[in-house]
């Protein structure tokens, strides 16, 4: 079953990620840009920099970056301007797609999303096309090594989380966004480390794909990652078991 995990697709998606450092980086620092220029530089008074920060964190992004991203949010060498929008639809095998954008040129983003769909076989649709299909949600995942459960789930509910599942190696907690922060701090002060702690679009349903379809459903949203301007690609896929062992080892 661990192609029906969130877990097990954060991972799958993870190890690619891993192989595009340089790409990452680029769209964390636009996020801590947007962030600081719409809520000003103190990460304490400005949750969506603080969010962007950890984020950025989380992924080994070097502290000179960050510090460069903050100071040009808040003014300091650039000029800079960004639109946050979602492009939806669907791309092969009838997966359901959701890519969180940030551009500073809205025609040449949309023509490059297009042409990435359409080369892999899929659609790009209107607004609220697929967004139904999915949840907004906070997730962490934690290595289940450094935790018991029961413990994992006293702290996690306590703090007003929905869920704590184990997925192989790993926990996952699930919880409103609302709570996201007040999650994030409990588990922060009870030293519990997190690989994930992020919210996301979580798909209310999954499609289950065939070990070809899973590949090209990997090369599709493999080429929408690559766009520089896409921060996020969610999809409703299921993986089978054989491609994330494949794309595991």
């Amino acid at each position: 079953m661990a192609g029906h995990s969130h877990s097990a697709n954060i991972a799958l998606r993870k190890g690619a990620v891993d192989t595009k450092r340089g790409t990452l980086f680029g769209k964390l620092s636009r996020a801590i840009i947007v962030a600081a220029r719409h809520g000003g530089g103190d990460p304490t008074g400005n949750l969506a920099l603080r969010y962007a920060l950890d984020k950025a964190r989380k992924n080994s992004m070097p502290k000179e970056n960050i510090d460069r991203a903050v100071k040009k949010g808040c003014g300091e060498s650039s000029d800079e301007q960004y639109d946050d929008m979602v492009y939806e639809g669907y791309g092969p095998g009838g997966v359901a797609v959701l890519c969180d954008i940030l551009t500073d040129n809205r025609n040449r983003t949309a023509g490059e999303v297009r042409k990435i769909f359409e080369v892999h076989g899929g659609n790009l649709g209107s607004t609220g096309c697929v967004a139904y299909l999915f949840s907004r949600k906070g997730v962490f995942v934690i290595p289940a090594q450094h935790i018991e459960e029961d413990k994992l789930f006293e702290i996690a509910l306590e703090a007003g989380a929905d869920d704590v599942t184990r997925v192989g190696d790993n926990f996952e907690v699930t919880c409103d966004p609302s709570v996201f922060q007040q999650v994030n701090e409990t588990l922060e002060s009870a030293n519990v480390p997190t690989d994930v702690a992020e919210i996301q679009k979580i798909p209310n349903n999954r499609v289950e794909v065939d070990l070809e379809m899973g590949r090209r459903v990997l090369a599709f949203i493999d080429a929408l990652e690559d766009q520089d301007d896409i921060q996020t690609v969610t999809a409703n896929v299921s993986y089978p078991d054989e491609l994330i062992a494949e794309m595991s080892t």
